[in-house]
This record gives structure tokens, C-alpha cells and sequence, in this order.
């Protein structure tokens, strides 16, 4: 059994691919747009067709998955509100050592919030949070040798 975090960038899914990629090496397996789905038929609730996009999101990203690392991720732009909600919620990520660590920290403070600036702790080498410029929240660690 597995467990994998599924997001919803509302929108901007294609951008959030591309800055993973680029911030911490990220590799995009699928990525299958509302305009590649096939009809649904929905029945008993009188949801016809829900697997036709309104024109303005065909090119939206419906769904996506992304490997960073041996960790898979998958993601989707969702209902394209523009209003993405990632509280609550953190994804930690295991540096190999300190300088992958700030390198990883860094790339993702990119127009992002710092929560807790990089430093060490009693239980880490490195341990920092930012929120990435999507609002995702990141743990990154480095764990004690």
C-alpha cells in the first residue's frame, strides 16, 4: 500500500510541472490534458458529458504525475478556479546532505514565503519550510549523520 499526495494547482499545473522540474529535478511521467478525455457518462445524478471541459480549459492539465526522487506526485489544475489551498498540509522532503539541502531550499523560496529559514537542529543538519510560489508547503531535511 502507498500513499501519494495528489494537487490541485486551480489553473496553473503546466507552470507548477515546469518549476518542479527546473527547482528540484522533478520528472514528468503523465501528463494527460481535459481536451484527451474521452465523454463520461455520469448516471443517476443527471451529470451528463462531465468529461467534456468548458473551451477555455481543453488545454488544462486534468491529470498528471511526477516523480521526485522515488516519491511520485500527482497533480491537476483542477476545477481552473484560480484559487489554489494547500494548508495543513507539508511535503517533506529528504535532502542528502546539506549542500543538496540549501540548493533544494533555495530553488523552491523562489517567489515563495519562507516559514522557518534553513538551520540546524537537534534533529537535523538542516531543517527548513517555505511555501513554494503555489502555496505548497515543503519541509526540507537533512537528517543528523
Amino acid at each position: 500500500m502507498q500513499v501519494q499526495p495528489y494537487l490541485s494547482f486551480e489553473g496553473r499545473a503546466e507552470e507548477a510541472l515546469d518549476f518542479y522540474a527546473k527547482a528540484i529535478g522533478a520528472k514528468v511521467g503523465v501528463k494527460m490534458r481535459f481536451k484527451e478525455a474521452p465523454p463520461m457518462e455520469m448516471s443517476g445524478n443527471g451529470c451528463a458529458d462531465m468529461g467534456a471541459p468548458p473551451a477555455h480549459s481543453a488545454e488544462k492539465i486534468m491529470h498528471s504525475e511526477f516523480k521526485v526522487g522515488d516519491s511520485l506526485i500527482m497533480a491537476t489544475d483542477g476545477m481552473c478556479s484560480g484559487n489554489t489551498n494547500f494548508t495543513g498540509i507539508s511535503l517533506a522532503l529528504q535532502a542528502k546532505d546539506d549542500a543538496e539541502a540549501k540548493k533544494i531550499f533555495d530553488a523552491l523560496s523562489q517567489g515563495g514565503k519562507v516559514q522557518q529559514p534553513l538551520i540546524k537542529t537537534f534533529f537535523a543538519s538542516s531543517f527548513g519550510m517555505v511555501a513554494d510560489k503555489f502555496g505548497v508547503g515543503w519541509m526540507v531535511v537533512t537528517a543528523q549523520a
